[in-house]
């Protein structure tokens, strides 16, 4: 027996024992498999319809029997007059969600890391990530109640504040900040999960070097979770057009539509809106292929300049 033969066949029981000392491991994961299999990767067969000609009426119609459109569906949504202030909207609004939450969520951890009065540190945190459980719905009729013309601000000093009356990018800022205070607990409990995990013994060393709060943070407790850091940033970017449309409609009027709308909104405007499935699922094709292409880039950047990657 060859030297190759040999390695492989000493893979191939290494791979086995493996499997059995990992069992019970595999059989807890296998009804989150069996999940992911039947709500995530079975209703990808929806994705024909992008290609199709799909109306409620069609719906009746076998699937080999409807009009196959190629990608007239594609072309119909690119050449929409709305589809190019969209895609602008969809990015602004991705690049400054990951990078001013990013930024917030590690800040907001750091400072919670950094507070030794526990009882304090618990009830700051539980407070911060409340707002992760309430609705869209609630939040955004609170930012109306507070940032609108004639709103709480208004009130309380005699302004004309109109930051969701105002046709402009400045609503995306206003949209972010709201969600940056929505989530920025939430996001931070990561964060102070892989502080947790950094060494106690190197602090008490940089303490005797004397090294102060500032400079302990910087050289020891944002390299210890970089790791966590960068697969996260990974993540975000991987979904950058994935932006949800709940907040951007529920914050949106009249007046500032035309820097609110995102592609899955615009997605259900085109498809549900106008009974043109083919189109909508055109749309959310279109999202998901540039997200995982977007996901791949940005894993390979990071593998490329010695970070971790995601896989």
């Amino acid at each position: 027996m060859s030297k190759i033969e040999t390695a492989h066949r000493t893979k191939k029981v290494s791979f086995i024992h493996r499997l059995v000392e990992q069992r019970w491991l595999l059989l807890m994961s296998l009804p989150f498999v069996v999940w992911l299999v039947i709500f995530k990767y079975i209703p990808l067969w929806g994705w024909t319809m992008a290609f199709q000609e799909v109306r409620p009426a069609t719906f009746k119609i076998p699937f080999l029997e409807r009009t196959f459109v190629g990608f007239n569906n594609f072309l119909e949504a690119f050449n929409d007059r709305l589809f190019g202030q969209t895609m602008i909207n969809t990015l602004g609004i991705s690049i400054l969600d990951i990078a001013l939450g990013t930024f917030a969520a590690i800040l907001f951890a750091v400072l919670l890391n950094e507070i030794f009065f526990m009882r304090f540190k618990k009830i700051t945190q539980t407070i911060s990530y409340l707002p992760h459980f309430v609705s869209w719905v609630i939040i955004s009729s609170i930012a109306k109640n507070v940032l609108n013309d004639r709103g709480v601000i208004d009130s309380l000093f005699n302004t004309n504040f109109k930051l969701l009356s105002t046709d402009s990018a400045i609503v995306w800022f206003v949209i972010v900040f709201v969600s940056i205070w929505k989530e920025c607990g939430w996001n931070a409990i990561i964060y102070l999960s892989s502080m947790a995990g950094i060494d106690p013994g190197l602090y008490e060393a940089a303490s005797i070097d004397g090294a102060n709060r500032a400079q302990r943070i910087w050289h020891i407790t944002l390299p210890g979770i970089r790791a966590t850091i960068i697969i996260l940033l990974i993540m975000s970017i991987g979904g950058a057009l994935n932006v949800g449309m709940e907040r951007q409609m529920l914050m949106s009027n009249n007046i500032v539509e035309n820097h609110t709308m995102v592609l899955s909104w615009f997605a259900y405007k085109r498809g549900i809106g106008k009974n043109n499935y083919g189109v909508g699922t055109a749309i959310g094709m279109f999202q998901s292929v540039i997200g995982i292409i977007l996901l791949l880039i940005a894993n390979k950047i990071a593998g490329s300049v010695g970070e971790d990657r995601l896989i």
